[in-house]
């Protein structure tokens, strides 16, 4: 966990593209809503292993995501029985339940469905505010911070300091 958080702070300093920070962030937080027990998710989560994004933000944002989707579980619950229960979208879902395997991905499951469409609705809208977030970040905010009273009181707690120190390349 600590070199995730290592790798999140770096990135964020660093010459990196900031869409890339960004769609690792939206990804995590899609990825977290949705429940962990379908394949769909599995499939998901291997896909985006794949993809260039920040890895760090990506599981950060995954757990941060995963510890705050049962509060929204009746929103996703409601969402997703409105969706599958659309008269245009009945014959798309029986074909898609005769399909070998496709049962496992559990989309005929109310929370799956409207923890996905939520997820993906708020994609763009995670991606903008992040990316906006992190230029503001690189551009004031990490030198005002850097000579603030809070950043070397951080540096005096010993994980703390530790991990700020593996992110800069210091050796305390």
């Amino acid at each position: 966990m600590i070199g995730y958080i290592v790798k999140l702070i770096k990135s964020l300093n660093a010459n990196s593209n900031p869409g890339e920070i960004a769609h690792a962030v939206s990804i995590g937080i899609l990825l977290g809503l949705m429940p962990k027990n379908n394949l769909l998710w599995y499939i998901l989560f291997v896909f985006f292993l794949f993809v260039r994004i920040n890895k760090g933000c990506y599981f950060i944002f995954m757990i941060i995501a995963s510890l705050i989707a049962p509060v929204f579980d009746g929103i996703f619950d409601t969402i997703g029985y409105s969706i599958l229960t659309l008269n245009a979208l009945q014959p798309t879902f029986g074909m898609l339940l005769d399909i070998p395997f496709v049962g496992f991905t559990k989309f005929n499951n109310t929370i799956v469905t409207g923890s996905l469409c939520i997820g993906l609705i708020a994609y763009i809208p995670f991606y903008i505010l992040f990316r906006v977030l992190i230029q503001v970040w690189r551009k004031t905010l990490a030198n005002k911070f850097a000579q603030s009273k809070v950043s070397t009181m951080l540096y005096q707690i010993p994980i703390v300091g530790k991990i700020l120190s593996l992110s800069t390349g210091d050796d305390l």
